[in-house]
């Protein structure tokens, strides 16, 4: 009679299974964070078994399962925090991430044993595997996009060929149960996400982007790579590199890539906001009620600025390393020019690292940043200058607690501290701070208002300005042409109101 024995690595794998089927039996931590920890644990032991692969699946299925519940509960908090992140809003990043990527990679690891056992009548869909690996790598790149923070080396080389598989395979357009949209959908929304340079967006914009593309992505069209150098809005992919889309603007598509065309996009967006600005509903659109606000409107011209008309680089940047001094937001900067700098509140040190004759990137040094975020008013002064420039914030990125980097455009070399006193706003809208910015033609034939977002009116509603030099001036002036609109402030070109 044979004796039935079970091995030294049998032995384990069972034990290692039934830690990780005990674990997932028990109900979920109240601290959502407190899961990340054990579920990388049972996700690297899971990689260890030595297991047939439809079983390892089944319980890599039930890990995934577990991971976007966590991830879902987790994300609320990443919307508003301030940058750079705090050492415990970090490490949260860091363990959603790393449990999304290594459940991605051990989906995309394991496909050619699948098609073995698919071959022994053991059927496992190989288009749910790949779906499921490319919705954790775009969940992943999403925590990115919210957290300020580059993304992750690798990920968009997984992403791109889980992708480049499914279209190989034939299933990427297909619809499956119990999902959101094909794997095509998943994929293209990552990239239209990316698109619309997320640095510049703050994590409460990033809501709302991702909101607008799971409503009207699907406008977004695959082109031929013959057609791209004709089209509006076109981005490419190569699938074989990692990296995210390019815009055909600033580099022509080699041979292969993937071209996708964003110009129909584009123009609903630009559509939406004329008909929100005309008085139209957002139910009427088909729009989140967070569309319907200045800071919403400032989102939607953006991504139809972003997706139809991405600019090229004008300037050569030049690498730098000089010190420098901010002054961050609009209150702050309005004391400052006010000839009160005491009352500006605290400056911080940056190093410009490069600079071009519109703009800087600077990286903190020192002092609090609390208060900075994409598309906020800024005041620089370089270590060799008494002179502050007034500038915008166009992106913001973080990779650690201690670490704060930022883009500046330049908007003006001086500014005029000026109260707004609307009278069309009554005794609600008060006098409000503002910035006067000079014009500078060509590039901007008239005068500019930075004000606080959705404080000034659009035309013809008369503006009266307190500019206080030698003497107090009045002056009467109406807005031709909103420039700008963030979710902190908002640029008018204005001129002078000459009706009686």
């Amino acid at each position: 009679m044979n004796d039935f024995r079970i091995n030294d690595d049998d032995a384990l794998t069972l034990i290692d299974l039934r830690a990780i089927l005990d674990w997932l039996a028990t109900p979920p931590s109240v601290q959502a964070e407190d899961e990340l920890a054990p579920l990388h644990k049972h996700l690297t032991a899971l990689r260890d078994t030595r297991t047939a692969a439809h079983q390892r699946h089944k319980v890599l299925d039930l890990l995934y399962d577990r991971t976007q519940r966590i991830v879902t509960r987790l994300l609320p908090d990443l919307v508003g925090v301030a940058l750079p992140l705090s050492r415990r809003v970090r490490h949260t990043v860091r363990g959603m991430q790393g449990v999304l990527l290594m459940v991605a990679e051990d989906y995309l690891a394991t496909l050619d044993e699948l098609d073995d056992h698919l071959v022994k009548g053991l059927r496992r869909p190989p288009e749910q595997t790949v779906w499921r690996a490319i919705d954790a790598l775009a969940r992943h790149q999403l925590i990115s996009n919210h957290a300020a923070s580059p993304y992750g080396s690798g990920v968009w080389k997984l992403a791109n060929r889980a992708y480049r598989i499914a279209r190989e395979g034939g299933y990427a357009d297909v619809h499956l149960r119990d999902t959101e949209g094909t794997i095509e959908d998943v994929y293209l929304r990552a990239c239209l996400l990316a698109c619309t340079q997320p640095a510049s967006f703050t994590s409460r914009e990033i809501g709302l982007v991702v909101d607008y593309i799971r409503r009207f992505g699907s406008r977004a069209t695959l082109l031929p790579q013959a057609q791209a150098a004709s089209a509006e809005g076109v981005f490419w992919v190569d699938l074989d590199r990692d990296m995210p889309p390019t815009s055909a603007n600033r580099r022509p598509p080699p041979e292969g890539a993937l071209c996708f065309a964003c110009e129909q996009l584009a123009q609903l967006a630009e559509e939406q906001v004329d008909a929100l600005a005309a008085g139209a509903g957002t139910d009427d659109l088909d729009l989140p009620a967070t569309a319907a606000t200045p800071a919403g409107h400032g989102v939607l011209r953006r991504l139809a600025q972003h997706w139809g008309h991405p600019g090229k680089r004008r300037f050569l940047r030049r690498r730098q390393n000089y010190r420098a001094v901010l002054c961050v937001g609009l209150p702050a900067l309005w004391q400052l020019f006010r000839e009160q700098q005491t009352l500006a509140g605290d400056l911080t040190s940056w190093m410009v690292t490069n600079e071009s004759p519109d703009g800087y990137a600077v990286m903190h040094v020192s002092g609090k940043t609390s208060r900075l975020a994409a598309g906020d008013v800024v005041a620089l002064r370089t270590e060799n200058s008494s002179d502050w420039q007034v500038c915008i914030v166009r992106w913001a990125l973080s990779e650690n607690p201690e670490h704060l980097e930022l883009g500046l455009q330049i908007l003006a070399t001086r500014a005029t501290a000026a109260t707004l006193a609307n009278p069309a706003v009554g005794d609600a809208g008060g006098q409000l701070p503002v910035l006067l910015l000079p014009a500078l033609p060509p590039l901007h034939p008239t005068e500019a208002l930075v004000a606080a977002v959705g404080t000034t009116l659009p035309q013809p509603n008369r503006m009266i300005l307190l500019v206080e030099r030698d003497n107090l001036e009045v002056r009467q002036v109406r807005a031709i042409e909103l420039k700008e609109q963030t979710a902190s402030i908002e640029i008018v070109a204005i001129e002078p109101d000459t009706a009686p």
